[in-house]
């Protein structure tokens, strides 16, 4: 059972075998050759950032990224950002995840509901695929728990649904705006261009890789399954491989994994509405889990390559998609 969340803590705060998600975990040594961590705490309302000086054998022997840990220590201002000081870290037992694991701000009946009315305005044959897929009642339960990514941009459960619908949204504004776009195809293409990350990540103390993420992969996985959909559906084969190769683009470029790079108008579109909306919700995530008193955030951000400014009001409590 958790005393404090992190956004409740303030400097002088003690802690004691206080359960957080240990993100992530670097070690090093002092000039005279004494061990010691940097690490970064999550729970549910945020990141902490934590020291620990001369790290003990029993601890540097298991500690790693992902284990559910007890700290204790006394929350203490560095450059401006909070941290704690750790005197002692333990393995944790059973803890409740919902307290750990961020999640999206948004209801979850209303994100279903609103990726229903986008199901809806596709035409026939796009409105049956779609709805085949994503409404299954199994899958439909992981796609609405699945975070977007592990880190940088919707990594909290409902990170996927809220980043698809939010896609959705922007690609029914520039399907109208742009001419030659076919517009079932451009948002059929949005809808499932992430469908397979309910295969490649775990959620279970942290958002790790699942073996299938590590061998497989979301496009492929999303490829597979929108064709064998198609064929049971006896979906138009052209149509098809119009689809398909808006998922295995929408990375853009070979070095981000895509295996072609986007060849149609409806390709290009949904790469840059990813794009876009990975970054502007990354900036606000990042964000969200700094810990500055300032205008300017305490580091730099790693998908920005710098630090970032706040923008005026910022209100770290507010929804920002």
């Amino acid at each position: 059972m958790k005393s404090f969340f992190i956004d409740q803590l303030r400097p002088g705060v003690e802690l004691l075998n206080e359960p957080f998600l240990l993100a992530d975990l670097v070690r090093r040594k002092t000039r005279d050759g004494r061990p010691y961590i940097l690490c970064t705490l999550r729970d549910r309302t945020g990141l902490l950032n934590g020291v620990f000086w001369d790290v003990p054998d029993y601890v540097d022997s298991w500690a790693r990224p992902g284990l559910v840990v007890l700290v204790s220590g006394q929350t203490n201002n560095y450059k401006n950002a909070l941290q704690v000081n750790i005197t002692d870290l333990n393995q944790a037992g059973e803890v409740d995840s919902a307290d750990l694991l961020p999640a999206s701000r948004r209801v979850r009946a209303e994100m279903i509901a609103e990726l229903q009315k986008y199901i809806d305005q596709l035409q026939t044959p796009w409105q049956d695929l779609v709805a085949h897929i994503l409404l299954d009642e199994d899958y439909l339960k992981r796609f609405a728990d699945a975070p977007a990514a592990r880190t940088m941009h919707h990594a909290y459960i409902g990170g996927l649904l809220e980043h698809t619908l939010s896609m959705a949204y922007i690609a029914t504004i520039l399907a109208d705006h742009y001419p030659y776009v076919n517009k079932d195809l451009l948002l059929a293409g949005t809808l499932l261009h992430d469908m397979g990350k309910t295969e490649e990540y775990q959620v279970d103390g942290s958002f790790g890789f699942s073996e299938d993420g590590r061998l497989v992969g979301h496009i492929v996985r999303a490829v597979t399954q929108i064709e064998k959909v198609g064929a049971e559906l006896d979906f138009p084969a052209g149509d098809l491989r119009q689809l398909v190769h808006l998922i295995i683009a929408h990375h853009g470029n070979l070095e981000w994994g895509s295996p072609v790079k986007p060849k149609t108008v409806e390709a290009v579109l949904l790469h840059q509405i990813d794009l876009l909306d990975s970054r502007v919700q990354g900036f606000f995530d990042f964000l969200q889990d700094d810990g500055s008193d300032d205008n300017w955030t305490t580091k730099s951000s790693l998908m920005h390559g710098t630090e970032i400014r706040y923008p005026p009001n910022f209100n770290k409590d507010a929804d920002q998609t």
